[in-house]
């Protein structure tokens, strides 16, 4: 019975409780969006290892680092495996097909990121191709690539084309992993750098390894950053998170930003549906008298009317929710460049709903206010 008068009260006027549930619907679906794209920011963080650390030069990432601390960084105690990448900056046909592309030490560099899922047939001939290369199943997707085809890269940084094959498609361990990365041998490029540009060469972008125990981290790191001091290419060791967190820090404003609008679509859907039920109850404060007069007390009537408030929500929310989807993978389309990993987390959904409830009962306060303190012959006398 409650219930049946709940869907009737909150249904009175259609079109404007429809219009209502259009408005939460649109809110929630940009809310769950924005909440998305916060979390592809973090996503190499929360891809990050525990048990990895990454060498780069202290003065910064554009500087690199002799090939040849890889032997002196194998010795050092608590570290278990060695591999290093160099970033190569290179398009695709095109500036606008921009992805992210490494030299990389093809023997030892999949085994240290076994989320890189790779058919152990494909990674032995990505071994054995001096001009192999490993895509990622995104990547692959999106340009059509397949086990065998031939693709060249444009050099940006290292001027020239440069020859390719699909040698490997690999796939993520999981939605967090970011599939649209492209991988070629380091000896590749190390080998035309000695015959175009010998100062170039023998030389990393960051040495990526991993320790044995993750609690040693700090001390690891501190040995091998004292092996390089005062040498003419000192170095920086982190975790593999605290590395990825120095890029996001790089965005806080915009990530401030995006923060900031969620706010504010929480309090436009809060306003929309505040009006709603205010309006609401002006028209039916006569009614609200005679359930006084009949000994509804302030907690029934507050219930009903924060029940006809999160109906109103809960239906508008299920929309937005059950849109963020579809609109997610249309979104994707147009920004895998930029956002590789994009996937709607549990987190987000709950995200949403507490915002719907939250809004819900926000919304209500307001009218349950002002029904609860009428008094009953103002009330009958407005409307008389």
């Amino acid at each position: 019975m409650m219930w049946k008068l709940l869907v009737r009260n909150a249904f009175r006027h259609k079109l404007r409780s429809l219009l209502t549930i259009f408005g939460v619907a649109v809110a929630v679906l940009a809310f769950g969006l924005l909440r998305t794209v916060m979390d592809a920011w973090y996503a190499g963080v929360s891809a990050a290892a525990a048990n990895r650390l990454i060498i780069r030069n202290a003065i910064s990432l554009t500087f690199f680092l002799p090939i040849a601390y890889g032997d002196k960084i194998r010795a050092v105690d608590g570290v278990e495996a060695v591999s290093h990448m160099s970033w190569f900056g290179g398009i695709y046909i095109d500036r606008k097909n921009f992805f992210a592309n490494f030299a990389v030490d093809a023997k030892s560099y999949l085994e240290l990121y076994p989320e890189f899922v790779v058919p152990e047939d494909q990674r032995d001939a990505f071994v054995r191709d001096r001009k192999g290369c490993v895509v990622g199943r995104g990547l692959a997707r999106r340009f059509g690539w397949q086990v065998g085809d031939p693709i060249t890269l444009q050099g940006t940084i290292f001027a020239g084309d440069w020859p390719l094959t699909v040698r490997a498609i690999y796939t993520g361990r999981d939605q967090s992993i970011d599939e649209n990365q492209l991988f070629f041998h380091w000896d590749y490029l190390n080998e035309r750098l000695k015959a175009v540009s010998p100062r170039r060469a023998n030389y990393a972008g960051i040495f990526i390894i991993r320790i044995s125990d993750p609690d040693a981290a700090a001390s690891v790191s501190a040995a091998l950053d004292a092996l390089f001091s005062n040498s003419l290419a000192e170095t920086l060791t982190e975790t593999e998170r605290a590395f990825q967190l120095g890029f996001v820090s790089m965005s806080e404003a915009i990530l401030m930003a995006i923060r900031m609008v969620s706010f504010l679509i929480i309090g436009i859907i809060m306003a929309v549906a505040a009006n709603t039920m205010i309006m609401s109850v002006r028209e039916r404060l006569h009614e609200f008298a005679v359930f006084k007069t009949l000994g509804f007390g302030a907690l029934r009537l507050g219930g009903m009317i924060a029940g006809e408030s999160l109906l109103i929500c809960a239906a508008g929310g299920a929309l937005g929710i059950a849109g963020t989807f579809p609109a997610l993978r249309l979104l994707s389309h147009y920004v895998s460049n930029i956002f590789p990993v994009l996937a709607i987390t549990p987190a987000t959904l709950v995200y949403d709903g507490l915002a719907v409830v939250c809004v819900a009962l926000a919304a209500a306060v307001f009218p349950i206010r002002r029904v609860v303190t009428v008094r009953i012959v103002d009330a009958l006398g407005r409307v008389a």
